[in-house]
């Protein structure tokens, strides 16, 4: 079985986005296009990736955390020039195939990039360029094919006649090569143009030259070729895979009665009847099943939501909302919670690394942290559990149908039973055994005339 490998040039520095990041990790609905790049290689099956640093090279390499090799380019001389830094690794793998792609091209496929491979390899071409046709092709370098409709070269371009500049196929960067070929057609390349760099693309033509046989694969997936190298190229390429995320969900039975400020991480999965409302954000892995109302104000990172359930201007993170619970508005749910089915959580309420049990109500100004509460609870406004002492973080247990009165501390850790009562404002140190009432708070004391006598109050001015 072939070998093969991915060369993805990422060392460019893209200075019309005036950014002190790669290029490469501009990002396209919260993701760097690098990503997005290495998910669509290792979903081809490909998982030897070579990555070709440059401008701020540090920062690519930390990111990339060992999913990739890494080679750097001191001195960014052209594409070539690039794919040259990665030479050794290509020869000290063995590799029978090398891709190469360019990591600013964020919408290049799994299905593109294996469809080309087995156009590159039945047609036994020494290297196959990926191309598409583009309804505007202005700025891109053009596939010329004989009358026999053969590949044959690429035209950038400023070299461009007025007839070449009409055709509309072209050059996505995006190359199959086979592994010595590539090797030896690099060792040819040669500088002598105005801007003293080494360009891929002149591989083409030297093949050509020594009559080896080379190919164009044009691409179903037109968009593989745009890549964006301003802010407002980001934006567009943004609002295309936003408007095409969208669509797809409502074409499965999504609603979006208005898509003003809704944005949906690409892999999110929601099931039918549900509906987005204006503002809600869905990033990465997030889960949402049928029948539910997400937002208006919404955002959600890495969190499952069950079916029937209702989140008005929540933000979660790393959560799991079960069955028929209804959250909001302005509820926070932060790493590590659970929420039972049919919980209410209302305004201002913050939850935390917590396990909220089945029909539990969480109404008003609460925090729960670190607390694993059981079903049929009631918390009354302000109820705080006290989980931190300033060394270490400790967990409150309540137990099934508890009562918690408005304003209780709660200082971890402590167990309240089963039915048990708390009074409003109380302090609680100690465990609360089942079916009793805890009272933790001094006795009131009437001072009579105090104020009078300490004046405690300014001055009005009117």
């Amino acid at each position: 079985m072939a070998r093969n490998c991915a060369v993805i040039l990422a060392g460019g520095e893209g200075t019309r986005m005036h950014s002190q990041k790669p290029k490469v990790m501009a990002e396209i609905l919260f993701r760097p296009m690098i990503d997005r790049v290495l998910g669509a290689v290792n979903k081809a099956g490909i998982y030897d990736i070579c990555v070709v640093t440059g401008y701020k090279a540090e920062i690519l390499e930390a990111h990339l955390e060992g999913r990739a090799a890494t080679v750097r380019q001191a001195q960014r001389l052209g594409t070539g020039h690039a794919v040259m830094q990665a030479a050794d690794y290509i020869r000290e793998g063995g590799f029978d195939n090398v891709l190469i792609l360019n990591g600013d091209a964020p919408f290049i496929d799994a299905f593109t990039i294996t469809d080309a491979l087995k156009y590159h390899t039945n047609n036994r071409f020494v290297q196959t360029v990926i191309s598409a046709k583009i309804d505007d092709p202005y700025g891109y370098g053009r596939i010329i094919r004989n009358k026999s409709y053969n590949f044959v070269a690429i035209v950038e371009e400023a070299s461009a006649d007025a007839e070449t500049k009409r055709i509309n196929e072209i050059n996505s960067g995006a190359m199959w090569f086979q592994a010595d070929t590539l090797l030896r057609l690099l060792g040819q390349i040669r500088n002598d143009n105005s801007k003293g760099e080494y360009y891929l693309t002149d591989t083409v033509s030297i093949a050509v030259k020594e009559n080896l046989p080379v190919g164009a694969f044009t691409a179903e997936n037109a968009n593989a070729v745009l890549g964006a190298n301003t802010r407002v190229q980001l934006n567009e390429l943004n609002e295309l895979l936003r408007m095409k995320t969208i669509r797809r969900h409502m074409e499965a039975g999504v609603s979006i009665p208005c898509t003003d400020g809704v944005l949906i991480d690409d892999d999110a999965e929601i099931g039918a009847d549900t509906v987005i409302l204006p503002g809600t954000i869905l990033k990465a892995d997030c889960r949402i099943g049928e029948n539910c109302v997400i937002g208006p104000n919404t955002v959600l990172y890495k969190t499952t939501v069950g079916d029937n359930c209702v989140l008005n201007q929540v933000q979660a993170e790393e959560a799991t909302v079960k069955n028929d619970a209804n959250l909001g508005p302005f509820v926070h749910l932060r790493p590590g919670t659970v929420i039972g089915d049919s919980v209410h959580c209302g305004n201002f309420v913050e939850v935390k690394n917590s396990v909220i049990g089945e029909h539990t109500s969480v109404s008003h100004l609460t925090y729960v942290g670190d607390s694993d509460v059981g079903s049929g609870v009631n918390f009354g406004c302000g109820v705080v559990t006290v989980n931190f002492n300033g060394k270490s973080k400790n967990r409150c247990v309540i137990g099934d149908d508890a009562f918690i009165g408005c304003n209780t501390n709660l200082i971890a850790p402590v167990k309240v039973g089963d039915r048990a009562y708390t009074a409003a404002g109380s302090t609680i140190t100690e465990d609360v055994p089942a079916d009793a009432l805890a009272i933790a708070r001094q006795r009131q004391q009437n001072k009579e005339r105090w104020v009078v006598r300490k004046k405690p109050y300014r001055p009005k001015k009117y």
